[in-house]
């Protein structure tokens, strides 16, 4: 009998980790789709974003929804959920907290400018800048402050549609194209991390625009 059939088999090596530093941290958090506590760090996120967090939910959702596309349409659900139970504590802020909390996280010209909106057509801005990459909790504030205008009720159903449509339309990109949009991130990574880091400008300055003009 041949004696090497004694020698056990050595585990195959693991791949070395990516030395990219981003592509490290995209790798970290795909990693959160198999973790017990990702949807529940999905719906925090979501929850914060609402109010005060300045990273917006949907990279998660899509992250996570990539690396497991038949959930896709729940972590929709959770960021949906999440952002609108949210929408309640940047309300009460702007209605109650102003002064002491309010003014700090969005500032005066930023709660000018949506209370002008808020009081010429509340529901259907509301509605159409849910969906829209904007800081969801300026929003929320500007309602709170401006609940003469806007009731929460008002709030509670323009966010549920908007941030519905946005989050349940990436859930069914990725329910669709999960597999292969993870395999071109991973093939063109640097081209992508170039358009997102765009898209981010683009919103930074959207939203210098927005407030100034």
């Amino acid at each position: 009998m041949d004696g090497s059939a004694n020698i056990a088999t050595a585990p195959p090596a693991s791949p070395p980790p990516p030395k990219n530093p981003l592509r490290r941290i995209y790798h970290w958090i795909l990693s959160w789709a198999n973790h017990p506590w990702g949807t529940l760090v999905l719906g925090v996120l979501s929850f914060l974003d609402s109010f005060i967090f300045p990273i917006p939910p949907l990279f998660l959702q899509v992250a996570l929804s990539i690396e497991r596309p038949k959930r896709s349409f729940w972590y929709a659900f959770v960021d949906t959920a999440a952002s609108v139970v949210g929408s309640v504590i940047g309300f009460y802020i702007g209605y109650a907290l102003w002064e002491s909390v309010g003014v700090r996280i969005i500032g005066v010209e930023a709660r000018d400018k949506v209370g002008l909106e808020l009081r010429a057509h509340a529901f259907k801005f509301i509605l159409v800048y849910s969906f829209l990459p904007f800081p969801y909790k300026v929003i929320t504030i500007a309602s709170g402050v401006f609940h003469g205008h806007v009731s929460l009720a008002t709030l509670l159903l323009a966010s549920t549609i908007g941030r519905g449509w946005r989050f349940f339309l990436l859930g069914t990109i990725c329910f669709f194209a999960g597999k292969r949009a993870k395999e071109f991130i991973e093939k063109y990574f640097n081209l992508v991390c170039l358009g997102v880091g765009v898209l981010v400008a683009g919103i930074v300055a959207y939203m210098i625009f927005f407030v100034k003009r």
